[in-house]
């Protein structure tokens, strides 16, 4: 009886080991923090499939997986005309959550929050504003006495879709930083000094006086990092929450259109967070590997019925319920 139970084992351990998966992906730094929770937790109840991820930036996503070196891709930066048309491998872009950009600072001895414009933050990486004491950001921050020492601004040095967001967002309420800088994953920075990733732009502004800088939300919250707030369209100062994402969100929403390419940065309402975005993961349309494509739909699907109710503890707003909708028909489609 010992020799039949031992055996049964042996063959139930080779069906898993046969059916096992390695799904491999690269992507966004950007929603990191979560995919690695959803990726771990799904590992965790479908032992037979292990979803790796890279963060290396969103445009070493869309690199890597229309080249066909990944299993998929993740992105905050939806993909050009031009590089869908170029794609070696066609993808369907699905949003998964969304988030909130943030000024980061360090200032010794301001203890705090500061209040920063659009306008204000342009003209500080056009190198405009080069002085924490500088006349326009004290006018936004009554009270406060701001140092008389240079800033040094920090920026995204690899194509990353939090310079998307951020640099899309700068486009929308700067005509000067839109016709000398303009949107994109990776641009040419007038001033200051380029580090690798979220982690790489915390790192620098945590250990650097005096800095200034962008990341997203959750890295700031972690690294208990000074952030501040932003004026939105109505002119409100407003501090980056996932209520204040959803509120950016929801105009879009309605009007999502199928390949999920859409801008929320500076949204109307006067509770919307001006510099959100929603993220996207990369699926191929197409895959000859029939597993690897049911496993990836099954995640999918799974993200929409367990992972999107995690997104607010790790300082993400999940998808409207009307994209939730529009995104499992999506999932249905890919074959």
């Amino acid at each position: 009886m010992n020799r039949n139970f031992i055996t049964a084992g042996v063959l139930t351990l080779a069906v898993i080991s046969a059916n096992a998966q390695n799904i491999n992906g690269a992507g966004a730094t950007f929603p990191y923090p979560i995919y690695s929770k959803w990726f771990s937790e799904y590992n965790h109840q479908h032992p037979n499939v292990k979803i790796n991820y890279q963060s290396i930036g969103s445009g070493g996503g869309i690199r890597q997986v229309t080249e066909g070196t990944v299993d998929f891709g993740a992105s905050d930066v939806t993909m050009t005309d031009e590089q869908i048309a170029q794609a070696k491998v066609k993808v369907q872009a699905i949003p998964t959550v969304l988030g909130a950009v943030v000024p980061v600072y360090n200032l010794p001895g301001v203890n705090k929050e500061l209040n920063f414009s659009g306008d204000v933050i342009a003209d500080i990486y056009l190198g405009k504003i080069t002085k924490w004491n500088d006349g326009r950001i004290a006018k936004d921050n009554p009270g406060v006495n701001l140092p008389d020492k240079p800033i040094l601004p920090v920026y995204r040095s690899d194509g990353s879709g939090t310079s998307f967001i951020f640099t899309d967002y700068l486009s929308k309420v700067s005509p000067d930083f839109k016709s000398k800088v303009g949107a994109a994953a990776s641009v040419k920075w007038p001033t200051g000094i380029g580090q690798k990733g979220n982690e790489g732009v915390a790192g620098m502004v945590r250990q650097s006086p005096n800095s200034f800088g962008y990341v997203e939300l959750i890295y700031a919250l972690q690294n208990k990092m000074s952030f501040g707030s932003v004026k939105n369209a109505t002119g409100k100062f407003v501090r980056a929450s996932t209520d204040g994402v959803t509120a950016a969100a929801a105009g879009a929403a309605k009007t999502m259109p199928e390949d999920y390419r859409v801008s929320i940065t500076n949204a109307p309402g006067a509770t919307s967070y001006p510099i959100s975005s929603f993220t996207w993961l990369l699926i191929p349309t197409h895959s000859s590997d029939a597993s690897k494509r049911g496993a990836l739909k099954d995640f999918l699907t799974w993200m929409l019925d367990h992972g999107e109710a995690e997104a607010s503890a790790l300082s993400y707003a999940s998808l409207p319920k009307q994209v939730q909708d529009m995104v499992r028909k999506t999932v249905a489609q890919i074959k």
